[in-house]
């Protein structure tokens, strides 16, 4: 039997009818999507299946990203007894990839990660917060870069590592577009302000770290399956952990090609399961010799579970 990690995306991977396909062909899309719009009073079959502008809001993006997530595992699990090495998603995605490690509810996460949009919102509201897209650049030569203006009294921060040469900031918009040919200069292909009003993984963030953790005391479970970190890159598999971590990950930058990267050699395949690939995408550039499928509807279920059977 192979070994495999299931992985999880985070925000950015969301489109209008992802999920759709499950929804109209499996009853246990359907039960799901029907706990969730009652958990949270929110109509999750207009948010996701039909035009509208709340899919783009954090508050709303977040729980609609877990639930697709969260309903493509639970279908392959139904098929499939495969048990992961480990899991792990990509800052919204560790929410996702805990609900499939047994530390969450999935009805407990999706408004766990509503309830986290909303203070992320809170916590940035009215500070013209805002994040930056960097192409072609080394991570300390970046890093060095932001220290620098930091020192000079600008907020800019590293915020994803997403792969070697593609690298997300977050801060002030306005520090952040004042600093786009500085970053060109120093060689940077691309340095593109992002149409964001919030700054995530940053020090922006500090007040809703208190707000999240309550929320995360009631909701976890006292052990679970391991969990790699977006902040450590490495495994967690208690409730004590698991609040620091979280909570910190707030603040603190995404350690994504770092996780997958340390990892990677213990598993034969990634298992990534949501909307798109994303991750798979990345995944190509980290970790060549490893490879990632995808569970996004149940034509690409059933390509996996072939595969995972081979």
């Amino acid at each position: 039997m192979k070994k495999v990690a299931f992985i999880f995306p985070g925000q950015g991977s969301q489109s209008v009818g992802m999920g759709k396909d499950f929804f109209e062909n499996n009853d246990i899309a359907k039960e799901m999507i029907s706990n969730a719009s009652k958990r949270l009073n929110i109509n999750f079959e207009e948010l996701l299946f039909e035009e509208n502008d709340n899919l783009g809001k954090t508050e709303f993006t977040q729980p609609a990203i877990l639930l697709v997530s969260s309903i493509a595992n639970a279908i392959f699990k139904e098929k499939c007894e495969l048990v992961p090495e480990f899991v792990l998603g990509h800052s919204l995605g560790e929410f996702s990839a805990l609900v499939a490690a047994g530390a969450l509810d999935y009805l407990d996460a999706v408004e766990l990660v509503h309830r986290r949009g909303l203070f992320m919102n809170e916590a940035c509201a009215g500070g013209g917060a805002g994040m930056m897209a960097l192409v072609g650049m080394s991570d300390d030569v970046v890093e060095s870069i932001c220290e620098e203006q930091r020192s000079a009294g600008k907020q800019v921060w590293p915020a994803n590592y997403n792969m070697d040469g593609q690298l997300v900031l977050a801060g002030i918009k306005t520090d952040l577009e004042s600093l786009v040919d500085t970053f060109k200069e120093a060689g940077a292909k691309r340095a593109i302000v992002l149409d964001m009003s919030v700054a995530s993984h940053c020090e922006l963030l500090t007040s809703a770290v208190e707000n999240l953790r309550p929320y995360l005391e009631e909701y976890l479970k006292d052990e679970f399956s391991p969990v790699i970190s977006n902040v450590s890159a490495e495994a967690y598999s208690t409730k004590d952990e698991a609040i620091e971590l979280l909570a910190s990950q707030l603040t603190n930058p995404v350690k994504y090609k770092q996780s997958i990267a340390a990892n990677a050699e213990k598993i034969d395949t990634f298992v990534e399961f949501g909307n798109g690939i994303v991750l798979k995408g990345l995944n190509r550039k980290i970790c060549k010799g490893t490879p990632t499928i995808n569970v996004s509807d149940l034509a690409s279920l059933e390509k996996v579970l072939g595969e995972l059977n081979d």
